[in-house]
């Protein structure tokens, strides 16, 4: 069942957005050559308690961490760990804070230190295919506009789309219905209603789309080895158009 939220609803989960957007804020400063995604979980947790918000997938279907942390070919789910960073790594940083019971749901992938080119194309493209994806998430449009939009760029860009993974609809739970594929048919798929609210979140590769899971059960990467990195936005659907609820400010 697709839930819409009230006006209130989603102003409680733009307050738990607010809170995610100041941590994301903090984290971009302490990325650098010698920090490790140890450093960052130690740093999320004890950040979202002093706002009196909680990690909400810490705990979720046995997940562990605050964060997920994934680096490099790593597309999601990679675990927090005390490897140190390197100059020229990417790293993405996902998190869902739970704020009163209201969630906000944003993933942001860094740059350590000075990247290679194809690491810092990897981003943009990644970054605005989000947007452009966004763009589509109008009343009346439906799911699949989102991922046509998304899939025609990123693949007119010669990088490819991760189908395995996806976003979602957010609230009252972590992952609600409708699923939100980044790839797919315009004109296809759930019509988008005022007062839904979803993820858009794709995951972009360097080389292939296919991933392939750690023996963690919870990673997942690159089947070829290639860069992958993602962005991620909490999205109310409004009579207004789409409102995100984690947006971080004029250089988002």
């Amino acid at each position: 069942m697709i839930t819409l939220k009230s006006r209130r609803e989603i102003d409680e989960m733009k307050r738990a957005g607010e809170i995610l957007v100041a941590t994301h804020k903090e984290i971009k400063k302490l990325i650098k050559p010698g920090i490790t995604s140890w450093d960052i979980e130690v740093f999320t947790e004890e950040f979202l308690r002093k706002q009196g918000a909680t990690p909400e997938q810490k705990g979720f279907e046995g997940y562990e961490f605050a964060t997920c942390a994934s680096i490099n070919d790593e597309i999601c789910h990679g675990f927090p760990r005390k490897k140190i960073l390197n100059e020229g790594d990417i790293i993405t940083v996902d998190m869902v804070v739970n704020f009163h019971g209201a969630l906000a749901d944003s993933a942001w992938t860094y740059g350590v230190g000075q990247v290679s080119p194809e690491a810092e194309r990897l981003m943009e493209v990644t970054r605005k295919s989000m947007y452009l994806g966004i763009e589509q998430a109008q009343v009346g449009n439906r799911i699949g506009d989102i991922g046509h939009a998304i899939q025609t760029y990123v693949e007119a860009e010669k990088l490819a789309v991760v189908r395995e993974f996806i976003g979602h609809g957010v609230g009252p739970t972590l992952h609600e219905k409708p699923e939100v594929p980044h790839f797919g048919a315009a004109g296809k798929g759930p019509r988008l209603k005022e007062g839904m609210v979803i993820t858009i979140e794709p995951m972009v590769n360097t080389g292939g789309w296919k991933a392939k899971m750690d023996d963690n059960g919870w990673t997942a990467r690159t089947a070829d080895g290639s860069l992958s990195a993602q962005y991620e936005h909490t999205i109310a659907i409004t009579k207004d158009g789409p409102e995100i609820l984690t947006y971080q400010g004029e250089n988002d």
